[in-house]
């Protein structure tokens, strides 16, 4: 069934057809009317789930973790500041391996105070340990959330569905709703292998001893920096297993095929756009401006964040002359967090593009299609001459 709604009611549907079991809501714009909406599916009957309204966004998140433990499949979201206020708890959770789905509306941080759109919010939290997705439309967000949760459950690591505050969040685009049935097929019923009943109880994430131990049974038990380390290579192994949740879908539902990043026009690119989320949509019309003007330019959306998929963008990227990342977010005192990372993984690649960094739309600055294309221009003027400083668009100095 094809619709017309926000990126919100999208996410919102999507919860429903994964048959979340049980939602924490507090709002904060510009995610309220997610959890509004679901708390409408659940009042009129729609939808067969505990609603529970609680005091703060640690609540929240702390309402999904017990929920989960408890062997039910768990959902929230959020933004901004109160994403950050539930930062002990996306890192308990992380570390408790619990498969949790959470929608981040992105929007900027404060001081000082916003409430417009960038990544910053879940930029702050790219290494505790949830997995991280950007989507770039409505059709993206609802089958996103849906394959969010096989992959949660299928490595045991929580997920971040992000999206686009105001630009995909309140904005109306068509998009189709799968069948029921086709959904209960590709995510059966969940059970969590821990799950804590009074039949079978369990103490779980105790202090934990900075060295492997016998516990009191005999049984081996990791100590703190193994089970980091296993945490960071099953990570590692998501991206091969978020592929795999991928074609089940596509198969299923027939939409799918580009789990990790999508490219437009790539192959025979002198020159690399590096976008994440809506801003992808705009950058395809550019490339394609630029194109009927001779400049080869092609475009790479990146899906997944964490874990970085750095062997498939090298694959991407190192055949062009330049790589050109745009991101709407910094780390203060280096440079964007997407274009460090992407510089990382050239490193070790036969061929090294010379690569910049434009920092663009904070706190919702207007980002303007002539200012892309020159500095695009910029970047193909210049070349490996260009400070590596990143470069800001859009001040007002």
């Amino acid at each position: 069934m094809k619709i017309i709604e926000s990126g919100n009611v999208a996410a919102a549907n999507g919860v429903k057809l994964a048959r979340a079991q049980v939602i924490a809501a507090y709002p904060i714009t510009p995610q309220t009317p997610l959890t509004e909406k679901l708390s409408e599916m659940v009042e009129s009957g729609d939808m067969k789930a505990e609603y529970i309204a609680v005091e703060s966004e640690h609540s929240a998140l702390s309402v999904c973790i017990g929920s989960a433990s408890a062997g039910a499949r768990a959902f929230t979201a959020t933004s901004a500041n109160g994403l950050l206020y539930m930062s002990e708890q996306v890192h308990w959770a992380a570390g408790a391996r619990l498969p949790l789905v959470m929608c981040v509306v992105n929007r900027g941080t404060g001081a000082p105070w916003t409430i417009w759109n960038d990544h910053q919010d879940s930029m702050s939290q790219r290494d505790a340990g949830w997995i991280q997705i950007y989507v770039n439309n409505h059709q993206q967000i609802i089958d996103t959330v849906i394959k969010a949760y096989k992959l949660a459950e299928t490595v045991s690591i929580p997920v971040m569905v992000c999206f686009d505050g105001y630009y995909l969040s309140h904005t109306y685009m068509p998009f189709d709703i799968p069948e029921q049935k086709l959904i209960d097929e590709f995510l059966p019923s969940y059970h969590f292998k821990h799950t804590l009943t009074p039949e079978s109880p369990e103490n779980l994430n105790t202090v934990t001893m900075p060295h492997g131990r016998n516990d009191a049974e005999g049984a081996w038990r990791d100590g703190y920096m193994d089970i980091r380390h296993s945490h960071y290579q099953e990570m590692r192994q998501a991206l091969r297993t978020f592929q795999e949740v991928d074609s089940d879908y596509s198969r299923l539902v027939g939409r799918g095929g580009d789990p990790l990043m999508a490219t437009y026009k790539c192959d025979d690119a002198e020159y690399i756009v590096v976008v994440m989320g809506s801003l992808s949509n705009r950058m395809k019309d550019i490339a394609d401006e630029l194109r009927d003007s001779g400049t080869k330019v092609g475009v790479l959306s990146l899906h997944v964040y964490r874990p970085f998929p750095d062997e498939a963008i090298r694959e991407v990227l190192e055949s062009a002359r330049g790589v050109i990342v745009f991101e709407k977010s910094i780390s203060y005192g280096a440079q964007g967090q997407v274009f460090n990372d992407i510089r990382a993984a050239l490193y070790s690649g036969k061929k090294r593009p010379f690569i910049h960094n434009y920092i663009i739309g904070l706190g919702g600055r207007l980002i303007k299609n002539d200012d892309l294309i020159i500095a695009i221009k910029n970047s193909k003027s210049k070349g490996e001459e260009l400070d590596n400083e990143p470069q800001w668009i859009g001040l007002n100095r």
